[in-house]
C-alpha cells in the first residue's frame, strides 16, 4: 500500500509539474470569438512546452508554437463568418477543450455605475423585459471589479448564455444593445461588461496617461476619494481591462461622467486620451460609442456641472474619429442619477453600431448636433447636424436656449424653429455667446424629425 500510494503521488505530481496550459478568463465555455477576423488566443504554459490550437469549424488547420522562456504563448487563428456551436481545443501537456464557442459579433462595455447597472437593480419594465430575455446566442461576460496599482494579467468573470435569470443580473445597456443587434444581424452577440459605479474616467486609462499630461493630472486631483471606489489614475484600467487585451473586439460602449462633474472641462480630453490609449493597446482603431449622461438635479450646487460633462462629451464627436454619442437627455430622471429608461439608451448606441458598422443607412442614429452659427440682422441663426427633414420642438415651445449678456450673465431667450434651423431674436441685444440645454436639470424638447433628441452645447464668442 506505501508504495502503490507513492506511486500515485509521483504520477500526481508529475502531472502537475507538466500540466502547464493555463488560458485567461476570457477563454471558456459560451463565449463569443469575433467573426471573420484574425483572433489572439493567449496563455501561459511550460517554457519549451509545445501547444497546438484547433476550431471545429476548421479541424484541417492546426496552429501551433513553442512556448518562450517567460512561459507566456499567443497565437493568432483565423475565425470564420457567424455560427456554431464549436469546440477550441487548447493542447499541450495537458488539453483544454473550450466548448459551446459561438462566432459573431463581440463589444466590450465600461463605465460606471448607468453601464454596470442590472435589471435586478431596478430598469422600467423589467419583469416583462426579463421574461421575454431568452436569446441563446446572446452571451454575457462581466469583469469583477477589482482594482490593482500595476497592470494584471487575469482577472475575474466567465462567460454565461442569456436566460432570464443571467440577464437579469448583468449590463441592461449592454443586453439592449445586444439584443438590437442581435435582431438586425441575426448573428450571435458577445458582450462583455467591465464597469465600476462611481468611479472617474482617470481610473479606466493607462496612469501614464495621467501623469505625463499636465493638464489631466491636475485635473484629476480635483476629483476625492471616494468609500464606493478608488480614484487613483490606472487602478480599474490595470485589473479590469488591460487583462483583456488583445482578446478581438468589435468596439467599445461606454457610459461614464457622472464622477467626473469636479473637473468637467477636461472630460474631452480626458475621454479622448482614454479612446487613443485603448485603440492603441489593442492595436487598431475600433469603433468607440458613448452614451451622454442625462440630465440630474444633484450635480454640484452651481446647476452646470453636469452640463459641462455632456458638452464636453459632445466636443470628443469633432476630435476623434469613429465615435458616436447617443443623447439621452429625454429619459433621463432629474431626481435619479441613474435613470430607469435603460432600454432606449441601449438601442440609442446600437442605432450608431449599426449605421456605421454594420451598413443600416436608413436608420436614424443621432439627435440633431449643433454646427455652427451665424448672425443676420436681428436674429442668431444656428445650424445643426442631423437635422434632415427639419427640427421640431416637443410638448411645447421651444425652451432651454440662453445668451451671455454684456454683465456676464446667462438669460434665457426666446428661440423658434425655422425648417432645420434655430433662430434665437437677438433684437436690441448684444451678447458674447449662446447656449443651449445647459443646466444640470435641463429639460429640453428640442428634436430632429426623427425623434432624437438635440443634444446642449456652449458657444463663447472670439
Amino acid at each position: 500500500m506505501k508504495k502503490l500510494l507513492a506511486l500515485t503521488l509521483f504520477v500526481l505530481s508529475s502531472t502537475a509539474i507538466r500540466a502547464n496550459i493555463i488560458l485567461p478568463a476570457i477563454f471558456g465555455d459560451h463565449m463569443v470569438l469575433q467573426q471573420k477576423s484574425d483572433v489572439t488566443i493567449w496563455g501561459w504554459a511550460k517554457p519549451n512546452e509545445k501547444i497546438k490550437i484547433v476550431g471545429s469549424w476548421d479541424r484541417s488547420k492546426e496552429y501551433t508554437l513553442t512556448v518562450n522562456n517567460q512561459s507566456a504563448w499567443s497565437l493568432v487563428i483565423q475565425t470564420p463568418s457567424a455560427g456554431g456551436p464549436y469546440e477550441l481545443t487548447v493542447q499541450g501537456y495537458n488539453t483544454i477543450q473550450i466548448n459551446d464557442v459561438l462566432i459573431g459579433e463581440v463589444w466590450l462595455g465600461s463605465g460606471q455605475s448607468n453601464m454596470e447597472w442590472t435589471p435586478q437593480s431596478r430598469i422600467d419594465n423589467a419583469e416583462e423585459e426579463r421574461a421575454k430575455a431568452n436569446y441563446p446566442e446572446l452571451r454575457f461576460f462581466t469583469v469583477q471589479v477589482l482594482a490593482a496599482d500595476k497592470p494584471q494579467q487575469q482577472l475575474i468573470g466567465h462567460w454565461v448564455v442569456c436566460t432570464p435569470e443571467t440577464m437579469n443580473n448583468s449590463s441592461a445597456i449592454m443586453y439592449f444593445f445586444g439584443q438590437e443587434l442581435y435582431e438586425k444581424l441575426k448573428v450571435p452577440v458577445g458582450l462583455i461588461n467591465s464597469s465600476w459605479g462611481g468611479t472617474p474616467i482617470e481610473i479606466w486609462m493607462p496612469d501614464y496617461c495621467v501623469t505625463g499630461d499636465k493638464v489631466l493630472r491636475e485635473g484629476a486631483t480635483l476629483v476625492k476619494p471616494a468609500p464606493w471606489g478608488p480614484n487613483e489614475p490606472g487602478r480599474a484600467y490595470n485589473s479590469m481591462i488591460h487583462p483583456l487585451i488583445p482578446f478581438k473586439i468589435k468596439g467599445a460602449l461606454w457610459y461614464q461622467g457622472e464622477a467626473n462633474t469636479s473637473n468637467a472641462n477636461n472630460y474631452a480630453r480626458s475621454l479622448n486620451t482614454l479612446i487613443s490609449s485603448w485603440r492603441s493597446l489593442w492595436g487598431y482603431e475600433f469603433p468607440f460609442y458613448f452614451a451622454q449622461i442625462a440630465p440630474y438635479g444633484g450635480y454640484g450646487t452651481d446647476n452646470v456641472d453636469g452640463a459641462r460633462v455632456r458638452d464636453q462629451q459632445r466636443r470628443v464627436l469633432d476630435i476623434t474619429d469613429h465615435t458616436g454619442m447617443a443623447v439621452l437627455s429625454d429619459i433621463g430622471d432629474l431626481k435619479n442619477i441613474h435613470p430607469g429608461n435603460k432600454k432606449d439608451a441601449g438601442k440609442r448606441l446600437a442605432f450608431w453600431a449599426l449605421h456605421d458598422d454594420y451598413g443600416f443607412t436608413n436608420i436614424p442614429y443621432s439627435g440633431p448636433l449643433y454646427q455652427s452659427f451665424e448672425v443676420k440682422k436681428d436674429k442668431v441663426i444656428v445650424h445643426f447636424n442631423h437635422a434632415e427633414g427639419g427640427l421640431m420642438a416637443k410638448d411645447s415651445e421651444l425652451r432651454e436656449f440662453e445668451i451671455l449678456d454684456d454683465n456676464g450673465e446667462w438669460v434665457a431667450t426666446p428661440a423658434k424653429i425655422n425648417g432645420a434651423v434655430v433662430e434665437i431674436d437677438v433684437k436690441g441685444k448684444s451678447f458674447k455667446g449662446i447656449r443651449f440645454g445647459y443646466h444640470n436639470d435641463s429639460n429640453p424638447n428640442l428634436f430632429n424629425k426623427a425623434g432624437l433628441p438635440a443634444s446642449c452645447f456652449e458657444v463663447l464668442m472670439k
